[in-house]
Parts: C-alpha cells; structure tokens; sequence
C-alpha cells in the first residue's frame, strides 16, 4: 500500500521508522518531513495544512492510507475533508474528525465531554472577556498554585501554572487580551492537581481499542523539572510506578468511558488518543486529551511496538481492531532529547549536525533537522531524539547519553538528569 504521513519531528519519524518495516507498505511519502524521514521514504514539500495540495497529491500517487502525525491538521479538519471529497473518501485516514480533535483543539469542550462522561479530572471554571471579573473571583477561591490554560492550541506554550494570587489575575487578563493569540480568548481555570504525570495511549476505531505502552515525558527545561515548559526533554516507557493496579483503574475509569463517550455522542474517531494523567495518591485523573501520538512520547512507545503498524491501522480504518492482538516489547525504552541553545526562546537554525553514523545502540530520531546538500543541519528548537532499548530503564537512558554525547552541533544542550523523580 502506498503511505502518505503528514508532519515533520520526532513523532513522523519515528511512525516512518516503523511504518517502513511493514511488509505491507509499497511507497511511503512524508509532507513535509525532515532528514531522518527522507531516508525512510520520499519528503515532499507540502504543507500540512494544504489540504487541496494534499489532496491532489493523493489522487496522483495513488495513496491507500493517510497517517496524520500533528494536531493541527486534525483540529482544521484533514479527516473530513479527505472522508468528504468524493475522489478522496477511499483513502483510510489514521486521525478523528475535526469534532473529535476537540477533544485536543478546545480544553473547554474536553473538560465538558470528561464531566458528561464522568472521566474523573480536575475542578474547572471557563473565562472569556464576558465573564471576567466572574473569573476573577473564581480565582480568588481556589488554593494556590493557580492553572490557566488557554481554551485552543497554543503550540505547546497555552498553560501556566502561578503561585501568586496577584500574578494570576493578571496573566489572566493578558491571556483574555491576546497573550497566545486567538488560542486564550477563552480561559480554563483549572485546580491544581498533586501529584507525579505520565500518559496512557490507545488506538482506537471508535468502538473498540488496543491500549499502547504507557509513558512519562519531562516537559521543562532544566534539571530537576525547573524552568520554562518545552515541548518534551526526554521520556521514558514503560513507567515504574505505573502498576497494574493503577493501569486498571486508567482503563475502567477513563479509557472505556471516554471511548463509550465518543460512541453516545456519535463522534467519529479513528486513531490515536493520549491521556494525560495525573497520579494523585494512586487515583488517576485526565489532565489533557490529545488525538495524535505524543512526541517525545512516540519515541519510546513505537520502538517498543513489535506488531506491524499498517496491520494496526488497516484495522482500525476496517473496524476490526478488536480481531487482533498487539505485541510489545517489554524492555524498557528512554530517550533523551537534544535541543538548539536557546530553546524554547529564541535560538539559532542552521547548525551542521555531525557524528549521526558513528550512534551505535540507539536509534536517533530526526525532529529538527533538513538536509542540505550532503549536510545535516539544525532546523528547530528540538533537534533529535536519542531512544534506546534496554532490560530497565537505567540502562536505556546510559545507552542514550552515551551516543548524545557522541552526536555533535553548535550550542547543544540536553537534560542530564532523565528518570531523575523515579
């Protein structure tokens, strides 16, 4: 079958990674894709949110399955224009509705579908210029620290977590008047949760599911969790304190409810969710949905994945999901990220990366980078993702920060302290 897969970091590369082992593939194409991809298939310069170009490129090449790795595609509805346009509607799509990607596109309509399905999640209270001052003092009633999010997709950079009372009224109005754009004209606040994170994942057809490896990301940028958030450090799977007792109650309390809840309110659904869970004193509660593979999540859950992707997919996209049976590798996978100097403000692009062929043990995965001539260069904030497969975790990340040392560019930095809180 031919492939089509939309996006260009970690994550694409590493469903390319995979999706290229599957005997079942005949041609794979990645829109836009970076250098690690362009080794797996053939990168096209299309954006992800062309939809017309997308579309007629699938006619011409003949694709049978489109794989959409990023948000944003799904929330502006890629799923829908693709099951709606008579030429296109033959073509399997990994990735829901633009009703579902809701779910991930408004915080609002996630909290409201958790508390219809009674998906257990932290307290909330929805802010926009109307209802301001009624904001304002919702804040005033809550314990500190304070959780702000704004309602659409900010990039990764949408939430703030104050401990001042003073600090929160303000950047609550700063969020209202344009801080994250169009992104935070509506406001969630949220109580704050105690607790450690880690994050559940499914495949879904809408009906049935096959749940993946659970995860734990580290978002900020300095050691020990201090500094500014970043859209993932390093991540490890599967998680210590993940046992089966808690995995259980993830499951009963809020992966079949959620996907009941998909069915009850008729959303179409096809692809990936992400729960971001909270353990609060062994309790799991629903943070955030996504409705795509996490990254760096993605980089450890897929090379634990021994099953053929496209099977997966072939049956999800058939409704036959629940006919098979996933197998995973039960060696634990870490990865460790290498960043730009700078990131997540201002940082410079262009930097040769050197050393790539001499990384034995791990797999790096490309986020970004492009090619330029025979050159490998920095093209974004996170660079590359070192995963690695070991008998624990501790083994995994040694692999990992041995070959990041090893891989080489102007002004790179990684965290050194990965798994440092298990």
């Amino acid at each position: 079958m031919n492939v089509l897969l939309l996006g260009s970091g970690g994550r694409e590369h590493a469903l390319a990674w995979k999706i290229a082992q599957s005997p079942k593939l005949s041609k794979l194409f990645i829109a836009p894709g970076n250098a690690g991809t362009a080794e797996l298939g053939t990168n096209i310069e299309i954006a992800v949110q062309d939809f017309e170009k997308l579309g007629r490129f699938a006619i011409d090449k003949k694709i049978d399955m489109l794989v959409v790795g990023p948000e944003d595609p799904l929330v502006k509805g890629v799923a829908d224009f693709f099951q709606l346009e008579p030429s296109l509607k033959n073509i399997a799509v990994i990735g829901p509705s633009s009703t579902g990607a809701l779910l991930e596109g408004s915080k609002e309509y996630a909290k409201e579908f958790m508390s219809r399905h009674k998906i257990p999640t932290a307290k909330y209270f929805s802010v926009t210029k109307s209802n301001l001052q009624d904001g304002i003092k919702y804040l005033e009633t809550m314990i500190p620290p304070f959780v702000l999010k704004a309602d659409g997709l900010a990039a990764g950079k949408g939430v703030l977590i104050l401990d001042s009372i003073d600090e929160a009224r303000k950047e609550l109005e700063n969020m209202i008047h344009g801080k994250f754009g169009k992104a935070s004209e509506k406001v969630v606040i949220e109580e704050y949760l105690e607790g450690i994170e880690l994050s559940t994942f499914v495949i879904t057809d809408g009906k049935s599911y096959k749940i993946l490896p659970e995860a734990k990301d580290y978002k900020r940028i300095g050691e020990g969790d201090t500094g500014l958030n970043t859209g993932g450090m390093g991540c490890i799977s599967p998680v210590p304190f993940a046992n089966n007792a808690f995995l259980k109650k993830v499951k009963d309390q809020i992966i079949a409810p959620t996907i009941q809840g998909l069915q009850s309110d008729q959303i179409r659904y096809t692809g990936f969710i992400f729960f971001g869970l909270m353990n609060k004193n062994g309790d799991p509660y629903v943070i955030e949905y996504n409705v795509r593979m996490g990254d760096p999540e993605a980089e450890v859950i897929i090379p634990r994945l021994k099953s053929d992707i496209l099977e997966i997919f072939t049956a999800a996209c058939d409704n036959k999901l629940d006919a098979i049976e996933l197998e995973i590798d039960p060696r634990s996978c870490a990865t460790v990220m290498l960043v730009s100097g700078g990131y997540p403000e201002a940082y410079e692009k262009g930097k040769t990366i050197s050393n790539l062929d001499k990384v034995k043990g791990s797999i790096p995965f490309h986020a970004g980078t492009r090619l330029s001539d025979d050159k490998i260069l920095t093209n974004g904030g996170r660079v590359i993702s070192v995963s690695s497969l070991e008998s624990d975790f501790r083994k995994a990340l040694e692999v990992s920060y041995r070959n990041a040392e090893i891989i080489t560019f102007d002004h790179k930095y990684y965290r050194r302290d990965i798994g440092f809180d298990l």
